[in-house]
C-alpha cells in the first residue's frame, strides 16, 4: 500500500493556461505518453478496462438450450437459485428468491434450469432432470461453466494484438484489460505528430493539444460533467479512453456474434474504476469515466460497492465514521483516517474514494488449486461411503486435470489436500503429489485414500458433515531439463530416449542408464582418463552404445523432473548429433572445438553446453593440483635461489616449513602445514 497520498489528476489551470482562458500545450508530457507502450500502473493515460459477463450463470444455459433472449431463466442448485437472468428480473424476481416455487408464481414462464451434477459410476458430469432429487448422491460440477469461460478468455486474447495485450482473468465471468499499449500505438498511427521527439530531448515537455474539438463516444455510458468542464476541448487522456472504448466496444460486438454472450464494460484509468464502471449500466452497455469524471462519478457510491471495501473492513470504516457513502467520507482529512485505521490502511482509503488505484493488470490466469467439495445432508457415516464420495472428487479434479493440461506436463499439481468436518470440528491433511509418477485417476485415489486413512488414524469423524478434496501448488511442466551432468552420458540411450519422447516403445529395464554405465566402465571419469583421445560425439556414441536400451516411455515420461532423466534427455541430444553427423550438412553450423557439424542451432548449443560440462569437469579434477602448484611457485619467487637444486628445495618445502625460506609464509584459512618424513 502507498505511504502517501496520490494524486494524478488534471493539473491546475495555472499551469494549464498562459493567460487564464486559453490552453497552448497539453498538459501531459512526453514521458506520460510513453509510459503508455511499458504499461506504468501510475501513468495519467493509462487505459484500462473491465469486461463482466451479464448473468453469466444462466446466460450459459440460455446459449446451450437455444433459448431466444427474451426467455426468463433462474440456475437452479438443489431446491435454490443460484443465477437470474435479466428477463426474469424485468418480470419482477429482485435477487435470489428462496425456491424455485416461489420464483414461479413471480414468473410463471420461468425456466428453471438445474446446474450439470456429477454421479457415481459416472466418468463425466451430466444434466439430469431427477438432480434436485438427489442431493444426497449427486455432486454440483461447474465445469460447463469453467469451459464456456474459457472460449470467452480465448477470443479476447484472439481479438486483441498478440504483442499489445495484457489480459487478467479476474474470475469465471470478468477480465482486466490493460490497453494503454494498444492505445499508444493507435494515438501514434492516427496523430503523426505525436512521433516527434520531445523539444530539447526533454521528456518532461508538454504534449501539443489534440488536432480535434470534439470526440465522438457512439452509444457509450458515459459520465457527465458539469457544463463548464464539458465546454473544455478535450486533452490526450480523454482521446486515449475514447480509443479504448472503441477497442473494448468491437470485442463485445464479437463475443456477441460469434459465442452468443452479451457483456458489461467499464473504461477508466484505472481498475478501481473500470470494475465499478462496467456494472454501472448493465447488462450489455459500456460505461466511460473520463479522468476529469472521477469526482462526479463516485461522489454517489456506497463504500460497500468498491473493491476490497464489501467485507470486514468495509464495515469497520462505516462504524468508525457512521456513513457508507463516499461523499461523507470526501471531508475526512488522511491524518484522521490514519490514526483511525492505521497509517497503510488509511492512506489507501484517502486515495481509493477519490479514485486512485495503482494496482497493476496481472497477466498470468493460471489456477493455483482445484478443489471439489460436499456437504451432506443427511451425513455419511461410514469409511465405505466417505471412500464413494472421494471416487467423485477424484473424477471431477482429474477432468479439470485434463483440461489444464496435466496430460501433456504442461501443467501439474504439487499437493494433494483432505479435508473432513465433524459436528464443529474440522480435521484435514496434505500430503506431496509424487513427482516421478505420471498423474492419473489411480494415482490420486490412492493419495486420497491415504489422506482419509490419516485422518481416522487420529479418530473418528463420524457423522462427517462435509468432505472436500483439493490440489494446489500448480507448476509448470518442465521438459528437457538438463543438469551439468547429463551432457556427460552419451551413445544409443539418446537414440531409445528420442525414441521413447516420440511416443515409440522401447524394451524396459529395472536399471537407469547412467547408473548402467557407471557400473560397468566407471562413471563419469572415464571420459577424463589419461591419455584419451578427444572423442567426437558419434564415437562417443558408438562407445556407450551397449548401456542405453532399455529406458521405457513411461518411466522417461514420468521421471522428467529427476537430475538422472536429465541425464538421459542428454543422451537424445547425442543421437541427434550422432544423426546429423551421417548426412549431408546444408547450414554450415560447425563445432570450433572439434569440427562437427550441425544442421540446427538448437543442437549445435547442446553440443556447446556438454563442451562446457567437460571443460568444468576437468577443472574440478586439476583445481587442487593447479592450486598446489601456484602456491609453490610463489614460494620460488619469494627466494633468491635461480639454480636447479634451490628451485627444487624450495618447492618440496614450501608448505613443510624447512625450507627455502619457506618458514615465513602465510597459512590461509583452513591450512595446516604438512611434514614429510
Amino acid at each position: 500500500m502507498p505511504s502517501s497520498p496520490e494524486h494524478y489528476g488534471p493539473l491546475s489551470s495555472g499551469e494549464q493556461h498562459d493567460d487564464g482562458t486559453h490552453r497552448t500545450r497539453s498538459q501531459f508530457t512526453h514521458r506520460h505518453l510513453s509510459q503508455m507502450a511499458s504499461y506504468v500502473p501510475s501513468s495519467p493515460l493509462r487505459v484500462i478496462a473491465h469486461v463482466d459477463l451479464d448473468a453469466f450463470y444462466a446466460q450459459c444455459e440460455m446459449v446451450r438450450l437455444g433459448l431466444p433472449d427474451d426467455q426468463p431463466l433462474a440456475v437452479q442448485q438443489w431446491q435454490s437459485l443460484i443465477a437470474i437472468n435479466y428477463p426474469a428480473r424485468r418480470s419482477g424476481m429482485a435477487g435470489r428468491l428462496g425456491s424455485v416455487a416461489d420464483a414461479k408464481k413471480v414468473c410463471p414462464d420461468l425456466i428453471a434450469q438445474h446446474v450439470a451434477t456429477w454421479r457415481e459410476g459416472d466418468d463425466k458430469w451430466a444434466y439430469r432432470d431427477d438432480a434436485a432429487a438427489n442431493i444426497a448422491t449427486d455432486k454440483v460440477s461447474l465445469d460447463p461453466y469453467r469451459l464456456e469461460s474459457r472460449k470467452i478468455l480465448a477470443l479476447v486474447r484472439e481479438h486483441l494484438p498478440e504483442n499489445l495485450q495484457r489480459v487478467e482473468k479476474a474470475s469465471v465471468d470478468e477480465v482486466f484489460l490493460d490497453l494503454s499499449a494498444q492505445v499508444h500505438s493507435i494515438l501514434l498511427d492516427r496523430f503523426p505528430e505525436l512521433q516527434q521527439p520531445p523539444p530539447y530531448n526533454d521528456p518532461a515537455e508538454r504534449l501539443p493539444l489534440p488536432s480535434v474539438a470534439a470526440l465522438d463516444w457512439q452509444a457509450d455510458a458515459l459520465v457527465d460533467l458539469d457544463e463548464e468542464s464539458e465546454g473544455e476541448n478535450p486533452d490526450w487522456d480523454d482521446v486515449a479512453i475514447l480509443i479504448g472504448s472503441e477497442i473494448v466496444r468491437g470485442l463485445r460486438a464479437e463475443i456477441r456474434e460469434r459465442l452468443r454472450y452479451t457483456c458489461s464494460a467499464g473504461i477508466a484509468c484505472n481498475k478501481l474504476l473500470s470494475k465499478l464502471g462496467s456494472g454501472y449500466k448493465k447488462p450489455n452497455r459500456q460505461t466511460v469515466v473520463r479522468n476529469r469524471a472521477v469526482g462526479i462519478f463516485l461522489h454517489d457510491f456506497k463504500l460497500t460497492k468498491i473493491r476490497n471495501l464489501g467485507g470486514k473492513l468495509g464495515e469497520q470504516v462505516v462504524s468508525l465514521f457512521g456513513t457508507e457513502q463516499v461523499k461523507d467520507l470526501l471531508p475526512v482529512s488522511v491524518e484522521q483516517l490514519k490514526s483511525k485505521l492505521g497509517d497503510d490502511t488509511g492512506v489507501w482509503l484517502y486515495n481509493t474514494i477519490r479514485g486512485v488505484d495503482t494496482s497493476e493488470v496481472n497477466p498470468r490466469t493460471e489456477i493455483k488449486s482445484m478443489l471439489s467439495a460436499k456437504s451432506f445432508r443427511p451425513y455419511i457415516n461410514t469409511q465405505d461411503q466417505a471412500f464413494k464420495w472421494l471416487r467423485i472428487f477424484v473424477g471431477d479434479i482429474f477432468n479439470r486435470l485434463v483440461e489444464e493440461g496435466v496430460l501433456e506436463n504442461r501443467r501439474r499439481p504439487k499437493t494433494i489436500h483432505l479435508s473432513a468436518r465433524h459436528a464443529t470440528q474440522t480435521r484435514s491433511r496434505q500430503i506431496p503429489i509424487p513427482q516421478g509418477k505420471a498423474i492419473d485417476e489411480k494415482l490420486l485415489m490412492n493419495l486420497a485414500r491415504d489422506l482419509l486413512s490419516q485422518i481416522l488414524g487420529e479418530g473418528s469423524i463420524w457423522p462427517c458433515t462435509n468432505l472436500s478434496l483439493t490440489v494446489g501448488g500448480f507448476e509448470d511442466g518442465i521438459k528437457n531439463n538438463m543438469g551439468i551432468g547429463a551432457f556427460l552420458v552419451k551413445g544409443d540411450a539418446a537414440l531409445s530416449l528420442k525414441a521413447a519422447d516420440h511416443g515409440t516403445n522401447a524394451p524396459t529395464s529395472t536399471e537407469r542408464p547412467h547408473k548402467r554405465a557407471r557400473a560397468e566402465e566407471g562413471g563419469i571419469q572415464r571420459f577424463f582418463a589419461k591419455g584419451q583421445r578427444e572423442r567426437t560425439p558419434s564415437a562417443e556414441a558408438e562407445a556407450t552404445r551397449t548401456h542405453v536400451h532399455g529406458n521405457s516411455v513411461d518411466d522417461f515420461q514420468s521421471n522428467q523432473k529427476y537430475d538422472a532423466d536429465a541425464d538421459a534427455d542428454a543422451e537424445t541430444h547425442a543421437a541427434m548429433r550422432t544423426q546429423l553427423s551421417e548426412r549431408p550438412m546444408t547450414a554450415g553450423l560447425r563445432c570450433p572445438r572439434c569440427d562437427a557439424s550441425f544442421e540446427m542451432p538448437e543442437a549445435l548449443q547442446s553440443h556447446m553446453d556438454w563442451h562446457m560440462a567437460k571443460d568444468i569437469q576437468e577443472e574440478e579434477r586439476v583445481k587442487p593440483a593447479f592450486a598446489e602448484r601456484s602456491r609453490n611457485a610463489i614460494s620460488v619467487r619469494g627466494t633468491s635461489s635461480k639454480g636447479s637444486t634451490g628451485s627444487s628445495t624450495s618447492r618440496r618445502g614450501g608448505r613443510g616449513g624447512g625450507g627455502g625460506g619457506s618458514s615465513s609464509s602465510k597459512l590461509e584459512q583452513g591450512q595446516r602445514r604438512l611434514k614429510f618424513g
